[in-house]
């Protein structure tokens, strides 16, 4: 009985540790399938806009390169504390 409750015991154990380093290195998607992130301008705000159409009014396309694509990857972390102006020049956000 003891050598297969071990058996059992050793690939169950394998299992539950990869779930949980796959759980611990998954991030949210900052926008879904077929959308991109805008900031609001003067503002930290973001929300999220179909691909193919533009920013509403007040609202921005992040820097090419800059976007954020998961939650608290660098570029979100970046754009908490900054945000882009009427001018479209990247500024502290106040």
């Amino acid at each position: 009985m003891g050598i297969l409750r071990r058996a059992f015991a050793l690939p169950t154990a394998g299992l539950f540790v990869a779930a949980l380093v796959v759980a611990c290195g998954f991030q949210d998607a900052i926008c879904g399938s077929g959308e991109y992130p805008v900031q609001q301008i003067d503002n930290t705000g973001r929300q999220c806009v179909a691909k193919g159409e533009e920013p509403p009014a007040g609202w921005t396309r992040y820097p090419a390169g800059q976007e954020p694509k998961r939650v608290d990857d660098e570029w979100d972390v970046y754009w908490r504390t900054h945000t882009i102006n009427q001018h479209g020049e990247v500024i502290e956000a106040r």
